[in-house]
């Protein structure tokens, strides 16, 4: 059964989706996530990794770049799967597949197992049931020692960030009680496109419970990533508002 929040995401991102296309980092996490995160999924070459809401490829074929063999990434977005094909076929890039699905819907029970799974903005889109549905699905998909890397936004941004440039979610209640509460936002690019967002609201608690009940039973690593002083001097008006704010979090834990 596909649900209203599902529908609304694939829409958002099928009618968006060349706002999101891009060569080089342009839109605000471009600097001051995904880097880090890459960063966190080293070291990257010969390994194969499942991509999790891929979008349109960039991470993916930045993953690629750095020398992992095999990749597959899905993504709800048709649209973005589409240009993500494109792209790899313009940049004859080898060892990746791109399908459109849903996570919620994709079983790879009987497939091959994953050195990495990564899941870039995946989980601001579910609550906390299909978080704890998906990272158990996530722990059966990885190799003995496999890792997993994901990324959301901070759940503190909406509460601490007024609705303004260059990135916001509208919050709906209390940090504990709008718990699975849809937030729309926006974020910009630094040529001044804004492209819309959402964050299904979980606490810093969720994410560890669903970690725990899904089998990774390891300390994750946790990385709260924010603007540092080398992205204010590269450009001041764009990155300045965001000072001292949590913008992200990063998470890496191993299977067993």
């Amino acid at each position: 059964m596909t649900t209203s929040v599902e529908k609304d995401t694939q829409k958002l991102y099928d009618n968006q989706a060349q706002d999101w296309s891009r060569k080089e980092p342009i839109l605000l996490s471009d600097y001051s996530a995904r880097p880090y995160v890459l960063s966190m999924c080293e070291p990257i070459d010969g390994l194969d990794i499942l991509d999790l809401g891929c979008g349109e490829g960039y991470v993916s074929r930045e993953l690629k770049k750095r020398g992992a063999t095999n990749i597959f990434g899905i993504d709800i977005s048709e649209e973005m799967i589409n240009r993500a094909i494109a792209e790899q076929v313009r940049q004859n890039l080898d060892g990746m597949t791109f399908k459109n699905l849903d996570v919620r819907q994709f079983d790879e029970s009987n497939a091959k197992q994953y050195d990495l799974v990564l899941a870039m903005f995946l989980f601001n889109y579910l609550d906390v049931p299909d978080t704890q549905a998906t990272m158990k699905k996530i722990f059966n998909w990885l190799k003995p020692g496999g890792y997993f890397v994901f990324a959301v936004p901070h759940p503190l941004l909406a509460y601490l960030k007024s609705e303004d440039y260059p990135f916001y979610f509208r919050s709906s209640g209390g940090y504990f009680s709008a718990r699975n509460e849809l937030f729309p936002g926006e974020i910009w690019r630094r040529d001044g496109v804004a492209v819309n967002v959402q964050c299904v609201h979980k606490t810093i608690e969720d994410y560890f419970t669903c970690l725990r009940a899904a089998g990774f039973e390891l300390i994750p690593e946790v990385r709260e990533l924010h603007i540092t002083e080398e992205h204010i001097k590269m450009d001041p008006g764009f990155f300045e508002p965001l000072r001292e704010l949590p913008l992200h979090v990063a998470f890496k834990v191993k299977k067993p």
